[in-house]
C-alpha cells in the first residue's frame, strides 16, 4: 500500500508570518474575507487587530463572525456559512486556535458543498473542496491550521463529529510566534499537551510511516525541551518558537498517520462536557492509553521516551514505558492539570455513552490495540478514578 501525505499547499511560519500571509491574500486577488474567531479574542483582548489593520492597509474588505465557542457546534457552522453567502465573501480567515479553525472548516465545507456539516462526518465524504481558507494560528497545540480534520460538536447527539477529508485542508497555514506571546498559561498547557498527544498517537498509530515518524519524534524533543518554559514565561520567545514548530511537526504527523484512543475518547468527553478543554482531557487520558497500548506498542513508546530524554540503554522496555508515563504525569503536575477525569466532573453514569461513541470515532480505527465495549468502559472508568496510574510524579 502506498503512503499518502497531506499538507496545505502553502505554509508560512516564523516571525513576520502574518505580514506575509496578508501579502498572499492580496496577491491572490481575494476581495472579501469572513474572519472566523471567538468573542474574547476579537472583542476583549483585541487580538484580531493586527490582522484587521493589515487587511485594511491592503484594501481587502472583511466581515467578522466571532461567535465560535470552545467546542464549535453544528449551529455555528450553519450560521457562519449563511453569513459567508449573504455577505458575498470570497475567502475565509480563521484566527485563533483549534476551535476557530475547526469551525471555519465547517463553514467552508457547508459553503461549497451545501447541506449540514453532519453530512460530512467520517472520512472523505465531501464532493468538492471547501472555500479558500487562510488559517492564522495563535496557539501551539491543535495543528488544526494544517490538518484535514475538523471536530464539530453535535449538541443533539451529545457527541462530536470528526470530519476527516483532504478537501477541508486549509489553503494556507500561518504560524507567527509573536501572535502566541499573549497566550495564558492554562491555554499554553492545554494546547502543548494536545501537541504531545498528537505526536505520541501518530507514532504508535497503525498508519504510521517513514513519512510521519520524523515529525512526531522531533515534536516530542521540542515539547520536552520547551513546553514547561513556555508555560512559566509566555514571553520566552525561544520556548514559544520551539512550541510553534513542535505543534506543526506533530500536526504533520497525525494529519497523515491519524490518531488513536486518546482522541477517540477525548472527543466524546468534550462532546458531553462542553466546558472542558480538549488538551486537558487528552493530558489526563494519556497515561491510561499508553498503559493500555504498551502490550503491543511498547517498543514504539520506548523510542519516544528516548527522544524525551529518558535513558534506555540496558533497561527493559516495560521500565522505559513506565518512565514515559511518569514523564507525562510530571508535565501534568508542573502545569496544574487535574489528576483524573472525576476531578473534572466526569461521572461513571456517562461511561456507556462515552464508550460506545469512542469506539465509533474515526480516530479509534488506527489505535494499535483494539478494545471491546467492556474494555473501553473499563478504560474510561480508570481515567475517571485515576486507578492504576500514580496520582502524582516528580516535577518536570
Amino acid at each position: 500500500m502506498p503512503d499518502f501525505f497531506f499538507l496545505p499547499p502553502m505554509n508560512i511560519a516564523g516571525d513576520g508570518a502574518l505580514d506575509a500571509a496578508v501579502d498572499q491574500m492580496s496577491s491572490q486577488g481575494f476581495e472579501k474575507a469572513l474572519i472566523v474567531t471567538d468573542e474574547p479574542l476579537h472583542r476583549e483582548v483585541h487580538a484580531t487587530k493586527p490582522l484587521i489593520e493589515r487587511l485594511e492597509a491592503k484594501g481587502i474588505d472583511y466581515v467578522v463572525y466571532d461567535q465560535v465557542t470552545p467546542n464549535p457546534t453544528v449551529a455555528e457552522c450553519d450560521e457562519g456559512a449563511a453569513i459567508y453567502a449573504r455577505e458575498e465573501c470570497d475567502f475565509l480567515v480563521s484566527f485563533g486556535g483549534g476551535s476557530p479553525h475547526d469551525c471555519c472548516k465547517g463553514i467552508g465545507i457547508v459553503a461549497t458543498n451545501g447541506g449540514s456539516i453532519r453530512d460530512y462526518a467520517g472520512v472523505d465524504r465531501m464532493r468538492v473542496k471547501m472555500a479558500p481558507m487562510f488559517a492564522v494560528n495563535t496557539t501551539s497545540g491543535t495543528a488544526s491550521e494544517i490538518t484535514r480534520f475538523a471536530i464539530i460538536t453535535d449538541e443533539e447527539a451529545r457527541s462530536k463529529l470528526p470530519v476527516v477529508d483532504w478537501r477541508c485542508t486549509p489553503s494556507v497555514s500561518v504560524d507567527d510566534p509573536k501572535l502566541m506571546e499573549g497566550m495564558p498559561a492554562g491555554l499554553t498547557a492545554a494546547t502543548g499537551m494536545d501537541a504531545l498527544s498528537h505526536a505520541l498517537e501518530a507514532y504508535v498509530s497503525t498508519a504510521a510511516s517513514h513519512l510521519t515518524d520524523p515529525g512526531a519524534l522531533r515534536a516530542v524533543e521540542l515539547i520536552e525541551k520547551s513546553l514547561v518554559d513556555a508555560y512559566r514565561d509566555g514571553k520566552d520567545r525561544g520556548a514559544r518558537s520551539d512550541m510553534t514548530y513542535a505543534e506543526f511537526l506533530a500536526g504533520m504527523a497525525f494529519n497523515n498517520a491519524s490518531l488513536g484512543f486518546i482522541h477517540a475518547m477525548s472527543h466524546q468527553v468534550g462532546g458531553m462536557y462542553h466546558t472542558l478543554a480538549h488538551g486537558v482531557i487528552n493530558s489526563v487520558l494519556m497515561p491510561h492509553v499508553i498503559a493500555w497500548n504498551a502490550t503491543v506498542a511498547g517498543e514504539r513508546y520506548a523510542e519516544i521516551a528516548e527522544h524525551m530524554g529518558i535513558e534506555r540503554q540496558g533497561r527493559s522496555t516495560d521500565d522505559v514505558v513506565q518512565d514515559l508515563i511518569a514523564k507525562v504525569l510530571a508535565f501534568n503536575q508542573a502545569m496544574r492539570i487535574p489528576v483524573n477525569l472525576g476531578e473534572m466532573g466526569v461521572t461513571d453514569e456517562d461511561v456507556p455513552h462515552l464508550a460506545d461513541h469512542a469506539l465509533a470515532d474515526a480516530c479509534a480505527a488506527t489505535n494499535p490495540r483494539p478494545a471491546s465495549v467492556a474494555e473501553m468502559q473499563a478504560l474510561f472508568r480508570r481515567a475517571i478514578s485515576g486507578e492504576g496510574i500514580p496520582q502524582r510524579s516528580a516535577a518536570a
